[in-house]
């Protein structure tokens, strides 16, 4: 810092207001200082830096299973979200969810001098897995439930559900039948809650949900079944994966979409608009999620854990070429 102040003409306070971004800088010295930065490749000493704040900058994030879209996905809003807000990411990932390996997860974080952690529990096992963590760091739940006793941010799965098989009704189907995901997730619960809700208050039938695990397999498999059951018109598969399982078991069988049945997804993945054909699906928007769950973190560093709060992001839907009115 101080090469850098005597290569800028400045003190090296000077230096360290540009570095931290503070308003009293006239444009000048900042552009000489930023220009003396960029001359020297000075990059500052992050342990120092710790040790007379007490901050590292650093965020911890605890995940499972990120070969999926929605937990990816979702670690990726986060870090984009940290990034900008100046924070740096360190993950941990784990093979599976119970309370002894979140403990550990957040333990080995809070001892490489995190600021805060963000657990990633889309499932049931991880939510009550958070319960059991020790109080005094701050920690924002990703996907949890919102009966915990901490800060939780979510999209709202329930909404997301709704706007499926609202959309399949309303194109004529007289009921909507369900493909869903492993009974462990919170996603899977939400889901099924909102398809069966407009389902019972529009007074439809109400089929017994297939079973799935998220994979194209799962859904392929579904979609033999259902390709074999009279009557069926319109499906909401609880995830876009899933989904493309089913349309290719229907291919196979014969079964036109979406002039014989009509298939709604969920996530919107990259690829959902190029199936065949493209999926109508329900939109979560993780970027959004990211930046609301890293400035709840935030917050709740500056006031204190006991600063929580509960947030849902809204989801969206997109309508493409796998609905149609029912004959």
């Amino acid at each position: 810092m101080a090469d850098v102040a005597r290569e800028a003409g400045v003190s090296h306070q000077t230096v360290s207001r540009v570095l931290n971004d503070h308003p009293n800088v006239s444009p000048d010295t900042r552009a000489r200082v930023e220009a003396a930065i960029k001359r020297l490749g000075y990059r500052r000493n992050l342990v120092a830096r710790a040790l007379v704040t007490r901050t590292t900058r650093t965020l911890g994030v605890v995940s499972f299973d990120t070969t999926l879209y929605g937990p990816a996905s979702t670690i990726y809003g986060i870090e984009q979200a940290a990034r900008t807000a100046g924070y740096f990411v360190s993950i941990v990932s784990l093979k599976t969810i119970d309370s002894a390996g979140v403990r550990d997860a957040v333990g080995y974080l809070t001892e490489q001098g995190v600021d805060g952690v963000v657990v990633v529990a889309p499932q049931r096992s991880a939510a009550r897995a958070l319960e059991s963590l020790p109080s005094g760091t701050p920690v924002v739940a990703v996907e949890g439930t919102h009966t915990a006793d901490m800060s939780v941010v979510s999209i709202d799965q329930v909404a997301g559900a709704r706007l499926a098989t609202e959309h399949l009704l309303g194109l004529g189907h007289e009921t909507v039948w369900h493909v869903g995901g492993p009974l462990d997730w919170l996603e899977t619960e939400g889901r099924i809650e909102g398809w069966r809700g407009v389902l019972e208050a529009a007074g439809r039938p109400v089929p017994d949900p297939l079973p799935g695990d998220w994979s194209p397999r799962s859904g392929y498999e579904a979609g033999k079944t259902l390709a074999a059951m009279p009557g069926v018109t319109a499906v909401f598969v609880a995830n876009d994966q899933m989904a493309l399982g089913v349309l290719r078991a229907l291919s196979e069988q014969g079964v036109r979409v979406p002039e014989q049945i009509s298939i709604v997804g969920f996530d919107d993945i990259p690829e959902s608009e190029f199936f065949s054909p493209p999926l109508t699906t329900v939109r979560q928007d993780f970027a959004a999620l990211g930046r609301q769950c890293i400035q709840v973190l935030l917050r709740q560093l500056e006031a204190g854990p006991a600063a929580q709060e509960h947030l849902v992001v809204p989801p969206g839907f997109v309508v493409r070429s796998s609905t149609a009115p029912a004959r």
